[in-house]
C-alpha cells in the first residue's frame, strides 16, 4: 500500500509540474515511470563496476519525451546513484543502459532490437500492444487518460532481473518470450 502512494505521489507531483499544459500528457506520465522503475528492479551482479555508478536510462530511435525525462531525472539518486539519459539510433550501445525505452516509432525494429537485448540485463520498456510479445519486459499501455503497465514477468527473469513485487502489483502480469 505504502509503495502505491509514493507512485502515486510522484506521479501527481509531475503531473502538478507541468498542469499549466491542456490534456493529459502522456510522456510525462512516462518519463516519471521510467525513473520509478530504477527503484523496484534489481539489475545482475556485475551490472555496476562501482558503487556510485549512473543508473542509465537510454530512448532508442526516436525520443518523443523531449527534455522531459532528463527534467524528471535531474537531481535525483538512488542510493548514491545518479541518473544519466542517453538518446541511442540503435542498441549498439545499450550496455550502458539499465532501462532501455523503446517507442511506438521503432516498430518494424522491435523484434531486432529486444533480440540484440534478452541476456543483457537490461530493462527494456516499449508502448507497443505486442512488445511484451516480441521479448519486450515492461509495456505501457494507454488506456484513457491512464497510464497502465504489462510485465512479462518470465523475460525479466530470463534477463536476470529481479522486479519488485511492489512493483509487479501494480501490473498486468502476461507471458512473454523467455
Amino acid at each position: 500500500m505504502a509503495i502505491r502512494i509514493h507512485l502515486l505521489v510522484l506521479l501527481g507531483t509531475a503531473v502538478r509540474a507541468h498542469a499549466q499544459a491542456p490534456g493529459f500528457d502522456e510522456y510525462q506520465v512516462k518519463a516519471v515511470f521510467l525513473y520509478t522503475f530504477a527503484k523496484f528492479v534489481e539489475w545482475p551482479p556485475g551490472t555496476f563496476a562501482n558503487s556510485n555508478d549512473r543508473i542509465g536510462i537510454c530512448v532508442v530511435g526516436h525520443d518523443p519525451f523531449g527534455s522531459m525525462l532528463d527534467d524528471i531525472v535531474q537531481g535525483k539518486k538512488i542510493g548514491d546513484r545518479a541518473f544519466t539519459v542517453r538518446r541511442l539510433p540503435d542498441t549498439q550501445q545499450a550496455s550502458q543502459c539499465q532501462i532501455l525505452f523503446i517507442g511506438a516509432t521503432e516498430g518494424k525494429r522491435t523484434r531486432v532490437l529486444l533480440e540484440a537485448l534478452k541476456d543483457g540485463g537490461i530493462l527494456t520498456v516499449g508502448e507497443t500492444d505486442d512488445f511484451t510479445a516480441l521479448g519486450g519486459i515492461i509495456c505501457f499501455k494507454l488506456e484513457g487518460m491512464h497510464v497502465r503497465l504489462r510485465v512479462a514477468l518470465e523475460t525479466g527473469e530470463h534477463a536476470h532481473l529481479r522486479i519488485s513485487s511492489k512493483l509487479l502489483s501494480l501490473a498486468e502480469i502476461v507471458k512473454g518470450q523467455p
